[in-house]
């Protein structure tokens, strides 16, 4: 009877420090050092919450850069990948007529090949950038949707340039442009 009391004593004693008193200091910690980024890192504009900078946001119309493919439907709740793997005859299928898409809506020619995060989903589905040659290439059918002049056409490259977020640490990945922000900052052109 004693070791079930002590034991009990111990599970409640774990219980507050793991699972109350730690995520406390955990959360105050975060929310204190890092307020923007324990918020959801939400875009706003105008007193309006557009977005977050973390989860991809569908864009459809020719006026906008388009996100890559999400295998959730840009959804963040049911959040992963398709699971089809390198000799998946569907996924070359998916790929195929994703690339042949892309290839007509951006008007390039057809020997032109899609950049791969044109073609393929992230891991989350979630991914909010797209590369640098994805961008570029999407630009002439953004210039044409607006109809910008030559001006506009260099400032969009610039834009596009200055967008550019540089390799976590300066080593860890590739360098990516967040499409949300880059469609919010394209409107302003």
């Amino acid at each position: 009877m004693k070791k079930l009391f002590v034991s009990i004593k111990l599970l409640l004693a774990m219980t507050l420090v793991t699972g109350i008193i730690y995520p406390f200091i955990i959360f105050a910690a975060g929310r204190l050092m890092f307020p923007y980024k324990t918020s959801g890192s939400l875009i706003e504009r105008g007193g309006k919450i557009i977005g977050s900078e973390l989860i991809e946001q569908n864009f459809d119309s020719t006026i906008y850069f388009h996100p890559r493919p999400s295998a959730v439907n840009c959804n963040p709740l049911p959040s992963g990948g398709s699971n089809l793997g390198p000799t998946s005859k569907q996924l070359k299928n998916i790929s195929d007529s994703l690339e042949a898409v892309y290839v007509l809506q951006n008007g390039l020619d057809k020997n032109i090949h899609a950049p791969s995060d044109a073609l393929f989903s992230s891991g989350s589905g979630l991914d909010p950038h797209i590369s640098l040659e994805n961008a570029r290439l999407q630009s002439e059918r953004i210039s044409n949707a607006r109809k910008f002049d030559e001006d506009k056409r260099k400032r969009l490259n610039e834009l596009i340039n200055s967008m550019l977020e540089k390799p976590q640490f300066g080593i860890l990945g590739e360098p990516v442009i967040n499409v949300l922000e880059l469609n919010v900052e394209l409107d302003k052109l």
